[in-house]
């Protein structure tokens, strides 16, 4: 694994129950620069909101996560608090629906040590930052394979960090290649049968645009992961160290390039993130959309005739005859370095990652569950979801995205110099190149 603390008592921040109040941190670079730009946000109520109960005996447990539109994480709260038997009582502190404005909130609540963090809904790619910086406590073995037994391997490796266990996956996710069944008659299989189906599709003057994230964002480093992972390669060395962006770069800028210059691209893509290319599908005008699951039960919703008409297959693949590897995505929780209420929230999160609770929120909200055996469970299939076992596939092949605790600034690094998709090419590679290195060095962090 990633080099990173081994997260013993002695390495983990105090509780001291006030702000400032902590023992001795190891941090890496990346971790200490981005602490130190947001240490002196010094936030209104730090530590006095989840000190104590409620009065009658249960911990008052905050749990910080973006706002689900189905409302299943709500509804597994409400639950998760009845089933403590008075234990605990959790209430949702609502964070941005983007990934970058949910980060932002979370680091300068903990950068502030603020004891009313004690659940923390982290994005799969916040682990090695979170663990370096001991903001959140890691679990024990014994916990460990508690909170973990019956998940996907692939989701729990995204909570962990130098072989210990930070957060558990409370929903795994990848994309998909969604068609309409009634302008394509057979699901493309690479890139370029993608753009040559919109092409023709266009010329009949049919709806015909392919709706992919481009606006300047995470989404667009998501992209271009799964296209250089799609192409054989990887952006980073295996240990997080080295820039590795090689030949499989140029398939994916080309990649990148070739659909903003073709009938294709959406006129707005650049502008375009996951809820904009959904909505976009919904009103007809696309025959393709590469997202998350989440895009179904909407159109179920929004346009039921739409809906009857969805397919769905593998992301397309660079490389003809060879498997696509799309990103893998998701949240999983963890507990607050600075909460009063650590067994608690741990108790919490493990009922919150319930088997119940995942498939609520599978079936109402599309999001993936981490339990393996849902993945061939007839009864959920059927119920629902039936395109878990297309989903299964793609996190078998699934890539990630850099691991290594500089990745925030890695992310907008890509992001940025590959922005707009009109202008990208291969000869920004080395823009590249030299800022994700400067990044890794610990220069030009962003907190």
């Amino acid at each position: 694994m990633e080099p990173g603390h081994d997260g013993g008592p002695e390495e983990r921040p105090g509780r001291g129950g006030r702000c400032g109040a902590g023992g001795r941190v190891r941090r890496s670079p990346a971790a200490a620069g981005a602490l130190a730009l947001v240490a002196g946000a010094a936030l209104a109520g730090c530590g006095s909101s989840g000190g104590g109960g409620d009065g009658r005996g249960a911990a008052a447990l905050n749990w910080y996560v973006y706002n689900e539109s189905s409302g299943s994480f709500a509804k597994a709260a409400a639950d998760c608090s009845a089933a403590s038997n008075g234990r605990y009582r959790i209430s949702i502190n609502v964070l941005p629906n983007d990934s970058d404005g949910q980060r932002q909130q979370l680091v300068r609540r903990l950068a502030a040590q603020d004891s009313s963090m004690d659940i923390l809904t982290l994005d799969v790619t916040w682990t090695p930052e979170f663990a370096e910086a001991a903001w959140v406590e890691p679990f024990d073995q014994a916990e460990s394979t508690r909170l973990t037994d019956g998940m996907l391997p692939v989701a729990v490796q995204t909570g962990t960090w130098d072989n210990q266990l930070y957060a558990v996956p409370l929903n795994t996710n990848a994309q998909l290649l969604w068609y309409r069944k009634d302008l394509v008659p057979r699901p493309p299989k690479t890139w370029d049968e993608m753009l040559a189906d919109a092409k023709r599709l266009a010329a009949q003057g049919r709806p015909h645009y392919v709706e992919v994230q481009g606006a300047q964002y995470e989404g667009y480093t998501v992209l271009f992961n799964s296209l250089v992972a799609s192409a054989g390669g990887q952006i980073l060395s295996d240990d997080g160290t080295r820039v590795a962006l090689g030949p499989p770069a140029e398939k994916a800028v080309e990649a990148i390039r070739a659909l903003a210059h073709s009938p294709a691209a959406d006129p707005s893509w650049s502008n375009q993130r996951e809820d904009d290319n959904r909505l976009a599908f919904e009103t007809g005008s696309a025959a393709f959309q590469l997202n998350y699951p989440f895009i179904y039960p909407s159109a179920k919703q929004n346009n039921p005739k739409l809906a009857a008409q969805i397919g769905w297959t593998q992301w397309p693949t660079l490389v003809p005859g060879q498997h696509s590897h799309s990103t893998i995505g998701g949240y999983n929780l963890a507990v607050g370095a600075y909460s009063h209420h650590r067994a608690e929230a741990a108790a919490a999160i493990g009922c919150l990652t319930g088997r119940q609770n995942q498939i609520r929120t599978a079936i109402d909200g599309g999001l993936p569950p981490t339990l393996k055996d849902l993945y061939t469970d007839r009864k959920f299939i059927d119920g629902g979801y039936p395109f878990a076992p297309a989903i299964h596939e793609a996190l078998q092949n699934a890539s990630v995205r850099p691991r290594t605790p500089a990745y925030q600034s890695v992310s907008l690094q890509i992001a940025h110099i590959l922005s707009p998709p009109t202008s990208v090419s291969v000869g920004r590679l080395a823009d590249l190149r030299g800022a994700i290195s400067d990044a890794l060095d610990s220069k030009g962090l962003v907190p």
